[in-house]
């Protein structure tokens, strides 16, 4: 009896010690999956920015960690945007995609047609910071396919017009008045030239984009509405790529410099004008770092031929890869959101010299006080508010590379703009058909 109750005894204690540890083992393990669960969410963000964007880019990407506890954002830089680009299609292929990335319209544009990128609405629909109408059409408009938001808008860039103002001064030529239409620049730099002011007036930037900015501001435009014809041999085209043409090669008061490593002919236009060879240029909302702001000024790029100005103003986009979890988009969407900010992207634009892609941006304090201190500073986001969006061309590039053949034909080789744009409407429209069979 004695030893049945020992038995029975001992029995009851290892019954014990063992749910003990059960209830111990499951305790662990819910300690252990709520810290876990408290862990924030790490995504990387790929960005093409060196030099003082990059560092200024690390700064933000701080600030946004610094800010909350629920996500950790990591940067990771390339190159270039190209290079961004292609490294971006190798990591979707290999399922190694970042959170969010940057990108051009065009970019953006080929990986929503291949399902690669996540329309954002669901995500935006549930965060009261997204407001479309702050955004400038000219940045939001390109991110929208089907109704569907596949990005937004970080920043925006255009070509606008620097000079010597007090060259100009010297030669006692109102810039406002000068710089009213593309006649009167030339006008403008004739008279620089008689007078001995300067070797050469106005130097356009080499390459198409200036030109079919040029075209564009003549009431041009690149196709039709329903995208079916190429419109490059037009008259809007042909006269105001003539125009430039014989200022270059029969008055021979304006310019182009071609060629060299890299963005060698970049600087070497700034740096005429830096030097007084020349009394302007057409150059990038970027360019402030290289411009002394004593002799120099900044405004519009004008009309031609009656019409307004309306140059391209390109955004650069954040996005996000389809293939990666849900609570990394949530990551992804957050900090877009703060990048987008008001405050952010003011502090952005006044650091780097991009344009704000939010029009609440201006009001920010700090950065209103900065551009009414430096009116310059604040052309490129006017410029952006009566510009043309950026140009998506739908068969790959084709269209573009037409325009810069034909773009050297008529700056380098001095052959007339109908010409030369009647055989890149050609090769155009044939590979527009291609798309649209």
């Amino acid at each position: 009896m004695k030893k049945n109750m020992f038995v029975a005894l001992v029995m009851s204690l290892v019954l014990l010690f063992v749910s003990a540890c059960a209830a111990n083992t499951k305790e662990g393990k819910a300690e252990e999956a709520a810290s876990e669960t408290d862990k924030p969410i790490e995504i990387e963000y790929w960005f093409g920015l060196g030099s003082e964007a990059g560092k200024k880019m690390e700064g933000i990407i701080q600030s946004f960690n610094e800010s909350q506890d629920n996500y950790v954002v990591k940067g990771v830089s390339q190159a270039s945007y190209d290079e961004t680009y292609q490294k971006l299609q190798a990591a979707i292929a290999s399922d190694t995609a970042p959170g969010v990335f940057i990108t051009g319209g065009a970019q953006m544009h080929d990986l929503a047609s291949k399902e690669a990128i996540t329309p954002l609405n669901d995500f935006l629909e549930e965060n009261d910071a997204f407001n479309e109408d702050d955004f400038l059409d000219v940045f939001i408009n390109p991110t929208k396919i089907d109704d569907s938001y596949y990005g937004l808008p970080a920043y925006g860039t255009t070509q606008v017009m620097y000079y010597r103002k007090d060259l100009y001064e010297k030669a006692g030529i109102d810039p406002e008045e000068a710089f009213s239409s593309w006649e009167n620049l030339a006008e403008a730099s004739k008279e620089i030239q008689e007078q001995g002011v300067a070797d050469f007036g106005h130097l356009p930037m080499w390459d198409q984009n200036n030109l079919i900015d040029l075209a564009l501001s003549s009431g041009g435009t690149i196709l039709n509405e329903d995208g079916t014809e190429v419109m490059i041999d037009e008259e809007a085209w042909v006269a105001s790529w003539d125009f430039i043409r014989k200022q270059i090669h029969e008055e021979k008061t304006m310019k182009v410099n071609s060629g060299g490593q890299g963005w060698e002919y970049w600087y070497k236009t700034i740096d005429e004008v830096m030097n007084g060879s020349a009394t302007s240029y057409t150059g990038s909302s970027g360019d402030k770092g290289n411009l002394d702001f004593e002799i120099i000024d900044s405004t519009l790029q004008p009309g031609f031929n009656g019409n307004e100005g309306k140059p391209i103003v390109e955004g650069l986009f954040m996005a996000v890869p389809e293939s990666i979890a849900d609570e990394e988009k949530e990551a992804a969407v957050a900090f877009m959101n703060y990048f987008t900010s008001p405050e952010v992207n003011a502090d952005w634009a006044q650091a780097i010299g991009y344009i704000p892609v939010k029009h609440t941006a201006m009001d920010v304090p700090e950065y209103k006080t900065f551009i009414e201190e430096n009116p310059y500073a604040g052309v490129p986001f006017e410029q952006a508010q009566i510009g043309t969006s950026g140009f998506i061309d739908p068969t790959g590039g084709k269209i573009i590379d037409a325009l810069s053949i034909a773009a050297d034909k008529v700056e380098l080789e001095n052959i007339p703009a109908e010409e030369a744009l009647k055989e890149a409407d050609k090769a155009a429209q044939k590979a527009l058909d291609e798309v649209n069979q």
